[in-house]
C-alpha cells in the first residue's frame, strides 16, 4: 500500500512539474491549454459541482482537515496497538502526506498554474495602455463619480436606498453569471459556459485573511465573501468568474469584473462596478493629488459615502497579524506565478480603465 501511494504521488508530482515547465518554457503552450483543455475542465466541473448549492472547495477543505486529523490519530493508535516503531509510524504518515500533497499540486497545475502563462486579456484588446497624466486620471475619477451618483439615484428610486435586501443578495450569483455571459458576447475570449459563483458559508475565514473572494483551482469554483459590504459582491463575483476563462492576473480580473458590472442590466451591479472602479482610480489620484481626490469623494452622495465607510469599518475589524501574514503569503504566491509586482499589481487596473475610457469615453 505504501509503495502504491508513493507511485501515485510520484506520477502526480512529475506530471505537475512537467506541465509547469512546459507552460514556462514552451512558447504558446499556456495559450493553447487555456483555450482548449481548460474550458473542458470548467464545463465538466461546473456540470457536476456547479449545481450544488454550497462551495465544494470550502467543505472539501474542512473534510481534508478532519480526515488528516482522523488519519493521524488512527495511525498513532495502530502504532501503539501493533507496537510499531516511531520510524514506521512516521513513514506511514509521510507516505500519505506525500500522496495528498502531490495530488493537490497536480490539481493546482491543471486548474490554475498553467493559465498564468497564457496571453493576458489586455493583449486581445485594441487599447492604448500608456502612462497617463494626472489630469487624465482626475477626469476618469470625475466621470466615475458621476456614474456612481447616477446609479445610486436609480437605486433610491427602485428600492428606496442603496442597501440591497436579501432578495437581491440571493440573486447576485445568477446576475454575475448573466453579466459575464453578456460580456462574452463582446469579447470572444470570455464567451462560453459559466457556473454560478458561490458564497463561502464561513466567510469569516476569508475576512480574517482580507480576502473578498477566492478561485479554487482544485474544484474550479469561483467563491466570494458573503459577509462583506454588499456593493463589493457583484464585482468580486465577476472577478472570480473571469479566472474560469483562464485569465489569472489579478489586475485584469478586476478590469474584467468592472466591464461586466458596468454593462449589466442590474442597477446594483452597475453601482458595484462603477463604485469599485472609482475607489481604484481615486486611490491612485490620492497618491498624486490628495486634495482633489478628497474633494471628489466628498462630493459623492451621502448614502454612497456611508456605504464606503461601512466597507472600511468592516475590513478594519479584521486588521491584525493574520491579515498581514495572509497578504504576505498572497504577495509571494503572485510573484512565484510570474506576477512580479505581487499585490501591487492590483493597482494596474487603473491603467486599463484609463485606456478603455480613452477609447470609449461614454462607456
Amino acid at each position: 500500500m505504501k509503495d502504491k501511494r508513493t507511485l501515485i504521488g510520484s506520477i502526480s508530482l512529475a506530471s505537475a512539474l512537467i506541465l509547469q515547465l512546459a507552460a514556462r518554457c514552451i512558447p504558446g503552450f499556456g495559450e493553447w491549454y487555456g483555450g482548449t483543455v481548460y474550458p473542458v475542465l470548467v464545463r465538466i466541473s461546473g456540470s457536476f459541482l456547479g449545481s450544488l448549492p454550497f462551495s465544494v472547495s470550502e467543505w472539501g477543505l474542512y473534510l481534508l482537515l478532519f480526515s488528516g486529523l482522523w488519519y493521524g490519530v488512527s495511525s498513532v493508535r495502530r502504532a501503539l496497538l501493533q507496537k510499531w516503531t516511531w520510524r514506521q509510524c512516521i513513514g506511514r504518515l509521510a507516505s500519505m502526506g506525500f500522496l495528498v500533497l502531490s495530488l493537490l499540486a497536480c490539481s493546482y497545475t491543471v486548474g490554475c498554474g498553467i493559465n498564468y502563462y497564457r496571453a493576458p486579456f489586455s493583449s486581445y484588446l485594441d487599447l492604448e495602455i500608456r502612462e497617463s497624466s494626472v489630469e487624465e486620471l482626475a477626469q476618469l475619477c470625475s466621470f466615475l463619480a458621476g456614474q456612481v451618483e447616477e446609479a445610486s439615484q436609480e437605486l433610491m428610486e427602485e428600492q428606496g436606498g442603496i442597501y440591497p435586501d436579501e432578495g437581491i443578495r440571493t440573486r447576485f450569483p445568477q446576475q454575475a453569471r448573466a453579466d459575464m455571459v453578456a460580456l462574452g458576447d463582446r469579447y470572444p475570449q470570455l464567451a462560453g459556459y459559466y457556473p454560478l459563483p458561490k458564497p463561502v458559508a464561513l466567510s469569516q475565514i476569508l475576512s480574517v485573511q482580507s480576502l473578498s473572494g477566492v478561485y479554487s483551482p482544485f474544484t474550479i469554483e469561483a467563491n466570494y465573501n458573503n459577509d462583506m459590504t454588499a456593493y463589493n459582491i457583484p464585482h468580486t463575483a465577476c472577478h472570480e468568474l473571469s479566472h474560469l476563462k483562464g485569465f489569472m492576473r489579478e489586475e485584469e480580473a478586476n478590469f474584467i469584473g468592472y466591464l461586466a458590472c458596468i454593462g449589466s442590466s442590474s442597477t446594483y451591479s452597475r453601482y458595484s462596478g462603477y463604485l469599485s472602479g472609482f475607489i481604484y482610480a481615486n486611490n491612485a489620484l490620492f497618491r498624486q493629488q490628495p486634495e482633489q481626490a478628497a474633494q471628489l469623494q466628498a462630493g459623492l452622495p451621502e448614502a454612497v459615502r456611508r456605504d464606503m465607510w461601512d466597507n472600511n469599518a468592516f475590513w478594519q475589524r479584521y486588521e491584525g497579524r493574520v491579515s498581514e501574514a495572509a497578504t504576505r503569503v498572497n504577495d509571494t504566491y503572485l510573484k512565484v506565478n510570474s506576477q512580479a509586482e505581487g499585490v501591487k499589481s492590483y493597482g494596474r487596473v487603473v491603467d486599463l480603465m484609463l485606456a478603455y475610457h480613452r477609447q470609449e469615453p461614454e462607456a
